[in-house]
C-alpha cells in the first residue's frame, strides 16, 4: 500500500510504489523523483484502501481528508464525485486546474505519450446558479483545446448527469 505525507493540500509520496502508481494508473505529477496528488486523486486512492495519507505522523481518515478538501474548496464533494464516476468508467482524469475540474483522455492514453485532451469537465452541483456567461466561458474553453466542454451535474442523490456544451456556429 502506497504511504503519502500531506503537505499543505497535496499529498507527497516516494519510491518505486509512488511510480507505479502515476505510470500505471496515471495519478497524479512526477516531480523531483516524488508523486505529488491532488487532493481529489488522494482521497479516491484511500477510499479504495490503496493509500494510507499522514500529517504529523497521524493517520488521516477520508473524512478527515474531505473536511480538509472542503475547507479547501467548497465544492470538493462535487468534485470528487464526478473524479470517481469518471475512473470507475476507465477513463484516464487529469485534474485540470483554475479554469476548469478536469481533463479526460482517450481510454488507454498513458503518462509518457498521451492523446489530446478529448473532454474538459467542469463539475458542478445541481443547485449551483447558471449563467449564460459561464455557458460561454466553457464552451470557448474547449473550443480553444480542441476538445468537448463537458458539465458534470451531480444531483441531491449523487448521480451524475453529464451534458456536452458547444458553441452555436454560423452556417
Amino acid at each position: 500500500m502506497l504511504r503519502g505525507v500531506l503537505i499543505e493540500y497535496k499529498v507527497i509520496a516516494q519510491g518505486a510504489e509512488a511510480r507505479e502508481f502515476y505510470e500505471k494508473g496515471w495519478y497524479g505529477e512526477l516531480k523531483d523523483g516524488k508523486l505529488v496528488l491532488h487532493l481529489i486523486e488522494a482521497a479516491l486512492l484511500v477510499e479504495r484502501e490503496r493509500l494510507k495519507v499522514f500529517k504529523s505522523g497521524k493517520e488521516l481518515s477520508l473524512k478527515d481528508i474531505f473536511d480538509i478538501g472542503v475547507a479547501m474548496d467548497r465544492n470538493f464533494p462535487v468534485k470528487f464525485l464526478v473524479y470517481k464516476d469518471l475512473r470507475t468508467r476507465g477513463l484516464p482524469v487529469r485534474i485540470a486546474g483554475e479554469d476548469a475540474d478536469f481533463f479526460v483522455y482517450e481510454r488507454g492514453s498513458k503518462p509518457a505519450k498521451h492523446s489530446p485532451i478529448k473532454w474538459i469537465v467542469f463539475a458542478y452541483s445541481e443547485n449551483d446558479l447558471c449563467s449564460l456567461d459561464e455557458l460561454e466561458r466553457t464552451a470557448k474553453i474547449g473550443k480553444n483545446i480542441r476538445a468537448k466542454s463537458v458539465w458534470a451535474i451531480v444531483d441531491g442523490d449523487n448521480d451524475i448527469t453529464y451534458y456536452i456544451v458547444s458553441m452555436k456556429t454560423e452556417l
